[in-house]
């Protein structure tokens, strides 16, 4: 049987990560791979989350199975945190999942379920696996045009234009905030056109927020996809705690899917319990415990946000030191737009080649489509990136 395999496709980003490990360079830099790391390369463990722990460690009796859905007092902190009253708690049904990857892919599950003819469309770029999930399930797929090369922002009129071809009962993919790869995104006035074309078509949006206080804050990171779900009839959220909670292994997500009303919300709920059943049984847990923990107790919650302000000035500073240098040594201001891209992404829009002369003369290493980690710099790498740039040509 396993001699009919066939070989899969190399993850791009896996593949930088080990050649990076190869590199015997002691002033390589890693801007690859995409979790956050402090000024010392460090990914640490957030203060509240170890407090978190140390109060399961004292008081849990058990770790017996939780439900098909998970903890339902995670599902309420999290759409509280999400949402926040955007739309009515009835209308909400809500699964956890194994990492924001398992909430994207029980989104993709149930709509092939629900609606086996839809084509989910994309941003161009997005990230790497959101196409390759689609592609493997067999659904069908389409573009929008959102980068635009020459300014690197969003090419929101390509936008609007490639997103009016939708149908109906067609699927939108967007990112709620810190755009992954560009970190470019839209603004207010720009989600409001965005959001009346997808209801005007009939189509349903799948937000998928990441991201959420790593680029404006908490709330104002919310923001566009409370104007998301509070717009349409319908809508699925994908949502991650691994970056804002600093909880990449433990693999702890969240699917919601906005109903029409209560009996659609059931409806809805049974589906999702139903596809997690199929796929893995019961989510993990403790990750759920823990973000659970920091979010219903108030000084945990508040020293988490502390530390994940911290943590989102930190790459703002960042932003701003590499496009000031950038300034300096070109003497021009064509690199402005990553003091105004937001998250821990930006794609500065190069060439291939040139990625790759980064690499080989200087031992910086991002993705081959230029996407780069800004939370792998430091203030003493800064110069030496932009020096980089520089030299090859960007």
């Amino acid at each position: 049987m396993l001699e009919h395999l066939k070989e899969q496709p190399a993850d791009k980003i896996l593949m930088l990560m080990q050649t990076f490990r190869e590199d015997p360079r002691t002033d390589k830099i890693d801007l690859g791979v995409g979790v956050y790391k402090d000024p010392t390369g460090n990914t640490p463990v957030m203060r509240a989350v170890k407090a978190a722990e140390k109060v399961l460690l004292e008081t849990q009796a058990t770790k017996s199975y939780v439900g098909l859905a998970g903890d339902p007092a995670f599902s309420d902190a999290m759409i509280g945190l999400v949402l926040d009253g955007a739309v009515a708690r009835e209308r909400v049904a809500a699964v956890a999942t194994p990492g924001g990857t398992g909430a994207i892919r029980q989104a993709l599950e149930l709509i092939r379920l629900a609606s086996p003819e839809a084509t989910v469309w994309l941003s161009a770029p997005t990230w790497p696996n959101h196409p390759s999930i689609i592609k493997y399930l067999g659904m069908k797929m389409a573009e929008y045009r959102y980068f635009d090369e020459a300014t690197r922002g969003v090419d929101f009129d390509g936008m609007i234009a490639d997103l009016g071809a939708l149908k109906e009962g067609d699927v939108v993919l967007l990112h709620g905030c810190c755009h992954n790869p560009t970190g470019a995104n839209l603004n207010d006035e720009q989600w409001k056109e965005t959001i009346a074309l997808i209801k005007a078509k009939g189509a349903v949006p799948l937000v998928d927020i990441a991201y959420q206080g790593f680029g404006d804050g908490l709330e104002a990171d919310a923001a566009a996809t409370r104007l998301v779900a509070a717009g349409v009839d319908e809508c699925l959220i994908a949502a991650s705690c691994s970056k804002n909670f600093g909880i990449y292994r433990e693999r702890t997500g969240i699917l919601m899917a906005i109903a029409r009303d209560a009996g659609q919300t059931k409806l809805a709920q049974q589906n999702m319990n139903f596809l997690n059943r199929q796929n893995f049984s019961f989510p993990p847990d403790h990750g759920a415990r823990v973000v659970t923990t920091i979010l219903t107790t108030p000084e945990l919650r508040a020293d988490w946000e502390a530390e994940l302000e911290e943590v989102r000035n930190t790459m703002l500073g960042l932003r701003s030191q590499l496009a000031d240098e950038l300034r300096r040594l070109s003497n021009s201001d064509r690199f402005d737009f990553i003091a105004h891209h937001r998250g821990m992404f930006s794609r500065i829009g190069t060439t291939p080649d040139k990625v790759e002369t980064m690499r080989a003369n200087n031992g910086i290493y991002m993705v081959s489509d230029s996407r780069m980690n800004i939370a792998g710099l430091n203030t003493e790498t800064v110069p030496l990136l932009a020096k980089a740039i520089i030299d090859a040509g960007v």
